[in-house]
């Protein structure tokens, strides 16, 4: 049986178009990176939430870089 480090090996050494197909297959196995409970995506859709229900807590882009000079 080959290694997994023989495989890549022999992976890299076909050309572009050939290693193609074996990857796209190979990802096509892996679970989506949304599949995944992330607190980050969470957080964000919350916060997406309460910006369509109560509007006024937004600030745009102007205000946005202000803030961000202040800090600096």
């Amino acid at each position: 049986m080959m290694t997994l480090a023989e495989v890549e090996s022999l992976a890299f050494e076909l050309p572009e178009q050939k290693r193609a197909t074996p990857a796209s297959r190979i990802l096509d196995t892996l679970p989506s990176p949304f599949a995944y409970s992330d607190a980050g995506i969470a957080e964000a859709e919350r916060r997406d939430t309460e910006m369509d229900s109560y509007p006024s807590k937004g600030i745009n882009l102007e205000q946005f870089d202000r803030l961000i000079a202040q800090r600096r």
